[in-house]
């Protein structure tokens, strides 16, 4: 017994174009001429390897992606700056040492970002969109003949969609062609395929979850809440561990810091100079230098002292560097410190080692950056601008007494 399948009805072919091959390059760019001549505008040309001179027989323009590339690298500029600078200068400007609330150079490495990220995002979808990519399937390859394109052909195809195009005027202008060999339509289905119903709905849904982060961000920024906020990815900001200034119930203390271990010795300070390294003798604060003194130490300590100290005490020692000039022209809290007073030239030696290292008030620690050594060069240039400032006749020698008088 036979059973006939049923038969599954084939889709309406209609016309898309004709295609016509030749066997040479030469041909091809000959070809290409006088299609260009003839008014075709929708048209291309096909190899299977780059032919030269192609282009210009094709009257191919050199493309605009470069310019839309320059003009999405400027808008990626402006944007890394207009965002920087309503980041810092207007939404929450914040004093570091008087710094300016908005530099170029600062904020050029996230302006280079953008700039390269603009750019690049322009570089790739801008190429898709000028070659009407992506293109899933072309009506060309219907043609059986077309596949040795990437062998040993050489095709011109007009679409059918040419103004000019007529079925049987254009396959008699494409076999008057030199060197045509063979003159063949290519066919497309009469209707365009259907997008399936499930491709619209998650399309949609797409759509909708796309918008949801940022609509939570903006609700976030908008309300205030007293518990915390959700994190789905912790990462670091949530450990089990005790933070500083904070209880422990396991010591009798109840303190979460412990004090260290008595009698233990940092790594590298065993038998250190407490002097020499913290600037104290018992609980009092040294009062003479514990290195030796010379003309080469005190270069180093004007040299370090320049680096370090006058931004913000001025290279006389009078708290007026450039950190305190903008301070006090921006009208902003500032501590203008004076190294060269009353208060400053009383205070020990090993007072002012202890503040170069651990900071004070407004001024940051610079223990990590000023090894002791360079401390006490720096403590003997200050004690050697506030010698000089507040001189007396008495401090000059005999020789010139006479010319200051």
């Amino acid at each position: 017994m036979n059973h006939d399948r049923p038969s599954v009805p084939e889709t309406p072919q209609v016309v898309a174009g004709l295609l016509a091959e030749f066997d040479r390059p030469e041909t091809l760019v000959a070809a290409a001429a006088r299609v260009k001549a003839a008014g075709y505008r929708t048209w291309d040309c096909h190899s299977p390897f780059p032919v030269h001179g192609i282009d210009p027989a094709m009257g191919i323009r050199p493309t605009i992606l470069p310019w839309l590339v320059v003009g999405a690298g400027t808008a990626g500029v402006l944007v890394a700056l207009v965002m920087q600078w309503w980041t810092n200068a207007v939404d929450y400007p914040l004093n570091i040492s008087g710094k300016p609330l908005f530099s170029l150079p600062a904020n050029i490495p996230v302006t280079f970002e953008l700039l390269i990220l603009f750019s690049a995002l322009t570089a790739f979808l801008g190429a898709l969109a000028l070659n009407g990519l992506p293109f899933f399937s072309n009506p060309i390859f219907s043609n059986p003949r077309f596949r040795r394109v990437t062998n040993d052909r050489f095709f011109v195809s007009i679409s059918a969609a040419d103004p000019a195009f007529g079925e049987e005027a254009t396959r008699a202008f494409l076999q008057s062609l030199d060197g045509v060999a063979v003159v063949e339509p290519f066919h497309r289905p009469a209707a365009p395929p259907k997008i399936p119903a499930a491709f619209h709905i998650a399309g949609a849904l797409a759509v909708c979850m796309a918008c949801f982060p940022p609509l939570l961000i903006a609700y976030a920024r908008a309300t205030k809440s007293a518990k915390p906020r959700i994190h789905v990815w912790p990462d670091m900001d949530s450990q089990a561990k005790y933070q500083t200034q904070t209880a422990h119930p396991l010591f009798p203390d109840r303190r979460s810091m412990r004090a260290g271990v008595p009698g233990t010795v940092a790594v590298g300070r065993l038998n250190a100079d407490e002097r020499l390294y913290e600037g104290k003798d018992g609980e009092q604060w040294v009062t003479s230098v514990p290195v030796e003194i010379d003309a080469e130490r005190m270069r180093r300590g004007k040299e370090r002292y320049e680096i370090y100290c006058a931004p913000c005490h001025g290279l006389s020692g009078e708290g007026d560097g450039i950190m305190a000039q903008r301070a006090l022209e921006r009208e902003e809290p500032w501590v203008r410190r004076s190294l060269v007073d009353d208060y400053a030239v009383k205070l020990p030696v090993g007072s002012i080692f202890n503040t170069i290292r651990h900071g004070k008030n407004t001024m940051l620690p610079y223990g990590a950056q000023v090894p002791p050594a360079d401390r006490w060069a720096i403590v003997l240039y200050v004690k050697a601008l506030q010698r000089a400032q507040n001189a007396t006749i008495d401090d000059v020698p005999e020789e010139l007494r006479d010319k200051l008088q």
